[in-house]
C-alpha cells in the first residue's frame, strides 16, 4: 500500500523545516524587498557569492559570472558602486534594496579582500552623491 501525505501537509512541513535555519537571506529570497544585511562580509555572502562564488573568481555555465579577484577596475571606486546600482548584463539592480551604507560596506569589502588592496574607502555619502534619481520621471513636453 502506498502512503499519500496531502500536498497542503507537504507545503506547511517545508515551511516550518526552513523556518529556522540560519544562513544568510539570498536575493532571490526577496523580490523588490529590502536587505537587512549589514557588513559588507555578510552582504557579499547574503547576496554576491551565489553568482561571483565564495573565493569571488567567478563562474561560467549557466551564465557568465565575472571575476572580482584580483580586479583592476575596482581601483576606481565608481565602478562597483555604479554596477551595484545599477546592475550590469546578467547582475541586476541592487539601487533599490540596498542603502547607501550597505552599498559602501560592501563595495570596500570586495575592493579590500579576494587579492584586492586598494585604498580610499568609501563613505555613504559618497555612494549617495553618485547614486542617480532611480525614481525621477522626467516632465512631459510642452
Amino acid at each position: 500500500m502506498k502512503l499519500q501525505i496531502p500536498a497542503a501537509l507537504l507545503l506547511v512541513g517545508s515551511l516550518l523545516l526552513g523556518a529556522g535555519r540560519a544562513e544568510p537571506v539570498r536575493a532571490q529570497e526577496i523580490p523588490a524587498g529590502h536587505f537587512t544585511l549589514q557588513s559588507g562580509e555578510d552582504l557579499y555572502k547574503g547576496i554576491c557569492q551565489g553568482c561571483h562564488m565564495p573565493d569571488a573568481k567567478g563562474a561560467v555555465g549557466a551564465g557568465s559570472y565575472p571575476a572580482l579577484a584580483q580586479d583592476a577596475r575596482l581601483m576606481v571606486a565608481i565602478y562597483p558602486i555604479t554596477v551595484v546600482i545599477r546592475g550590469q548584463r546578467a547582475m541586476p539592480s541592487f539601487g533599490d534594496s540596498l542603502d547607501d551604507g550597505q552599498i559602501a560596506n560592501v563595495v570596500n569589502y570586495i575592493r579590500t579582500h579576494f587579492g584586492n588592496h586598494y585604498t580610499g574607502a568609501v563613505s555613504p555619502a559618497t555612494v549617495k552623491a553618485n547614486r542617480p534619481a532611480l525614481h525621477q520621471t522626467a516632465e512631459p513636453p510642452r
